[in-house]
C-alpha cells in the first residue's frame, strides 16, 4: 500500500503565490489579433483602402503591426496612433509610427497600461498623413479579438 504525503507547507505557499501572480500576469498572458481597415478621413474626397492587422502581447503590452494601403492623393508624409476616441471621433497622437510609409509599413511599439486599456477596448486608431491632406486622410479605427 502506497501513501502519499500531503505537500508541505512551504511547497503550498509557494504554489499559492505562483497561482495568484498568474491571475493578473504571465501565466494567463495571451497574443491577441489586432485589426482595422482604412476609411476616409475628415472631408478627404479620395477613397483609402487598406488596412492595419497585427497582434498585441499582453504580458510584454507591445504591439506588432503591418499597415497596407493605397488610394492616396499621394505618399504618406506622417503616421501616428491616436486616441483614445471612439470611431469618427479626433485624438491626439499616442505614439508616432516610423517611416519609411511605403506600404507595407511593419513595426512594433510597446504601449502603456492607459494605451492598452484603450488599445482592447477600441479606442485607438491609425491615421495616415499625406501632403494634401495634412489633418490626416486615412484612418483605422483597431479592433482587438478577445480570445478565450
Amino acid at each position: 500500500m502506497f501513501h502519499i504525503a500531503s505537500p508541505s507547507l512551504p511547497a503550498r505557499l509557494a504554489l499559492a503565490v505562483l497561482l495568484s501572480v498568474g491571475a493578473g500576469g504571465a501565466a494567463f498572458a495571451r497574443t491577441l489579433p489586432v485589426s482595422g481597415t482604412f476609411m476616409a478621413e475628415g472631408k478627404t474626397t479620395t477613397t483609402p483602402a487598406g488596412t492595419v492587422s497585427g497582434s498585441f502581447d499582453t504580458a510584454t503590452d507591445e504591439l506588432t503591426y503591418t499597415v497596407t494601403y493605397e488610394g492616396l492623393s499621394g505618399p504618406v508624409v506622417a503616421a501616428h496612433f491616436h486616441g483614445p476616441a471612439k470611431r469618427g471621433v479626433n485624438a491626439g497622437v499616442l505614439k508616432p509610427i516610423d517611416g519609411p510609409y511605403d506600404s507595407p509599413i511593419k513595426g512594433t511599439t510597446t504601449l502603456d497600461k492607459a494605451q492598452t486599456k484603450d488599445l482592447e477596448t477600441g479606442l485607438i486608431y491609425v491615421n495616415l498623413h499625406t501632403a494634401a491632406n495634412p489633418a490626416g486622410e486615412a484612418r483605422a479605427q483597431l479592433h482587438v479579438k478577445h480570445t478565450k
